[in-house]
This record gives C-alpha cells, sequence and structure tokens, in this order.
C-alpha cells in the first residue's frame, strides 16, 4: 500500500468510534422509544429507562474519545474537493454533531441530578450534578426531547449526504469512513 492509499482514510480508531457512535446513538433512541411499548413502572419499561441513561452517558464518554483522537489524527481530503460552501456546510453539520452528542448526555444527567433520581451508570452511582429542582427537571426534559427530535434530522442529513456524496458526486466522502482493510 503506498503512503497515498494510508492517508486516503481516517485513522482506524476514528474510523471505529465513527460506527461505534452510530450503534450506541441507535441504541440510546431505540431504549427510550421501545420503554412506551411497556405500561408504567413495569420492569421492562424501567430497565429500557436505565440502560438509555446508562447508554447515553457511554456517549458522552465516547464522544469525548473522539474529540481527542479527532485533535490528534489527520483528516484525510476529500477527492477530488467538494466546493467551499459544501465544505463549510460539512463543518457547521459536524460541530452540531458533536454539540449533539456532547450536550444530550450531559442534559440526561441535569435531568436525573434535578429529579434527585440516582444516575446509574454500569455499576456506579454517579454525582449530582446539580442541586434537587423539579422545576429545573422538567425545563431540561423539555429540551432534550426537543434536540432529541433534532438529533434525527442532524443524523439523517450526515448519512444522506454521504450517500450523496458516494452515489451522485463519486468522490472519496463516504469511503475515508468505511471500515475494512487499510
Amino acid at each position: 500500500m503506498t503512503a497515498t492509499q494510508a492517508h486516503a482514510r481516517y485513522a482506524r480508531l476514528s474510523i471505529f468510534l465513527h460506527w461505534a457512535m452510530l450503534l450506541l446513538i441507535t441504541a440510546v433512541y431505540s431504549c427510550i422509544l421501545l420503554r412506551e411499548s411497556f405500561p408504567r413502572g413495569s420492569d421492562l419499561r424501567e430497565g429500557l429507562k436505565m440502560w438509555h441513561f446508562m447508554l447515553g452517558l457511554s456517549v458522552l464518554a465516547l464522544v469525548i474519545i473522539r474529540i481527542v483522537a479527532r485533535l490528534l489524527t489527520t483528516k484525510p481530503p476529500i477527492k477530488p474537493e467538494p466546493p467551499a460552501w459544501q465544505m463549510l456546510l460539512a463543518k457547521v453539520t459536524h460541530l452540531a454533531l458533536y454539540a449533539f452528542m456532547l450536550a444530550m448526555p450531559i442534559a440526561g444527567w441535569l435531568i436525573l441530578s434535578s429529579a434527585d433520581k440516582t444516575i446509574p451508570f454500569f455499576g456506579l452511582e454517579l454525582p449530582a450534578l446539580v442541586a434537587p429542582d423539579k422545576a429545573l427537571a422538567e425545563q431540561i426534559e423539555e429540551l432534550h426531547e426537543t434536540v432529541g427530535t433534532i438529533g434525527y434530522f442532524l443524523i439523517g442529513l450526515h448519512a444522506l449526504a454521504a450517500l450523496f456524496h458516494h452515489y451522485v458526486v463519486k468522490d472519496n466522502t463516504l469511503k475515508r469512513m468505511l471500515p475494512g482493510k487499510r
């Protein structure tokens, strides 16, 4: 493999984190949506909520690792290079996705904290970030739900852009992030 081929893709860690985040975020959304299928107070409903919380906090942990990895590795160029307006739109979308992946778990943690509930994390109980405040919990929960809905559109836009670049523009945007042999 030539040096050019090696630099045509993201680092393995970045590729792994990208697809792991997709699976994790899918699981977070699935847990909170599936809970609606079960009666309030049922073990299954409560279990799905707990998994939603724990997986959401896992998103926070992984996105921090992902940001560090992104800062320490090089970003492979898109070939052929897209117009400046597309590069700007991609940058804004990526920043919005990173903000989403940081803000949503923190908001969830704040909701549990202000609702005076335990913050479960795979056998650990994390500390509250704020003092109990029911009104604050309700405000943050409303915002959390709204941003969660926006997240569907951000993720969908990101996926559609990758597919557009792959199938219509026929550049290497998607190939740079695909897993596989180097």
